[in-house]
């Protein structure tokens, strides 16, 4: 495999689907090997020949992670370092670390304390407010609350951290990502449950948006160091894992286009002073024909891929802006892939709309089809086979779903 000589070293955080998606991302840009930090040796990363994968079980500890970032920096002076969080607790010490770090480091991202109003998730609801972006009702619980829980909802409600950074600091054996609760009694064990373990901050319970996986959209894009939206990337969420940890995390994507949120989250972006990548959880609630939006990450998301994968590159955006010193412009996707990391046999079982089946086939016979870990360049045997065991433990998972 060759690789090019840049001025620049991709240096990614995290060990998932997302990190792995952006190292592939910024091979296939400019052919360049990033340095990749997760916390085990395990997942995509491992085995790979298009990034060097390092293990460090404290990554994610500030004097860890502040370490890392200056060491490498220091044994490549006449490269620019570029540091790219592809979880929220290394995009948070990131920001958090920025003035911290050496000259030729690059933190493309907006400062901490604008970082921790979009995050925690009672905050982003009082800017969605101010900027009349519609989100599902809610109500905000804090433990000093004790047993006031009448949120006014019928059940089943939804159920989730404020502050998911803190959330997964606490682990306990029947922890989720989020909570579908069927009953007053159930909430209020749950609540219990999830403060007896550590969290400390805000819960979020709302009204349930019905319908299912295909009423979800994901909108991905970049601010410039300017605060000017350069790209919007919306897509149709069709299937969500259903996993206690995976519970709203994308299965199968295929690329949409909808002007009146794209209107609505630029002004909303450029107003703050947003900088960086951007990632959004949205879901049409047919019953006011609205979009209603649940939280904003602040990076990319684990499913990019589905911008890359489309002819989006999203790494092009960071690298020709903060390395190449260059004015981008502005990109509206609209091109079309099917984005998946299952099977393509669970998707059509999965997925019962007999339009959207008709739209994956289309886009499958077109070739227009992307899994974000299978990448031919990249398959060695013991990567192949790694491969085929996560591959087929979604027959599994979806059993038991």
């Amino acid at each position: 495999m060759k690789f090019k000589e840049h001025n620049f070293i991709p240096l990614l955080f995290a060990g998932d689907i997302n990190s792995y998606s952006m190292a592939r991302s910024f091979f296939e840009a400019y052919r360049i090997k990033s340095i990749v930090y997760g916390k085990y040796h395990t997942g995509p990363n491992c085995n790979s020949k298009i990034l060097e994968y390092r293990n460090k079980e404290n990554i994610e500890e500030e004097k860890t992670f502040l370490e890392v970032v200056n060491n490498v920096a220091k044994k490549n002076p006449d490269k620019k370092i570029l540091v790219i969080g592809c979880a929220d607790s290394y995009v948070a010490l990131a920001s958090r670390l920025k003035d911290k770090f050496e000259k030729n480091v690059i933190i493309p991202y907006i400062d901490y304390d604008l970082m921790q109003e979009l995050i925690l998730k009672d905050k982003f609801y009082q800017l969605c407010d101010k900027y009349n972006i519609d989100y599902p009702n809610t109500f905000v619980y804090s433990r000093d609350m004790g047993d006031n829980l009448e949120h006014g909802f019928e059940y089943p409600v939804i159920l989730k951290a404020a502050d998911s950074v803190v959330y997964w600091e606490y682990p306990f054996e029947t922890q989720r990502k989020i909570y579908k609760i069927k009953s007053e009694e159930k909430l209020r064990n749950v609540v219990k449950e999830i403060y007896d373990a550590g969290y400390h901050q805000k819960l979020i319970i709302q009204d349930m948006i019905p319908g299912d996986d295909t009423y979800m959209y994901v909108l991905t894009g970049y601010c410039d160091r300017n605060s000017k939206v350069k790209l919007m990337s919306l897509g149709n969420v069709l299937m969500e894992e259903h996993t206690p940890h995976g519970l709203g995390n994308h299965s199968v994507i295929i690329n949409d286009t909808n002007p009146q949120i794209v209107e609505n989250v630029t002004k909303f972006l450029e107003d703050i002073g947003y900088i960086g990548f951007f990632n959004l959880d949205i879901k049409y609630d047919s019953r006011d024909n609205k979009y209603k939006f649940f939280e904003i990450n602040t990076r990319q998301g684990r499913s990019n891929f589905y911008v890359t994968g489309a002819g989006y590159n999203l790494v092009e955006y960071v690298v020709e802006e903060y390395v190449n010193g260059k004015e981008l412009g502005y990109t509206l996707a609209t091109k079309k892939k099917l984005w998946l990391v299952i099977p393509l046999v669970l998707a059509f079982i999965f997925v019962k709309s007999k339009k959207y089946r008709r739209e994956m086939l289309s886009l499958l016979l077109a070739g227009d089809v992307v899994n974000p870990v299978f990448f031919f360049k990249d398959m060695g045997f013991v990567k192949s086979l790694r491969f085929f065991k996560t591959h087929i433990s979604h027959f599994r998972k979806m059993r038991l779903e």
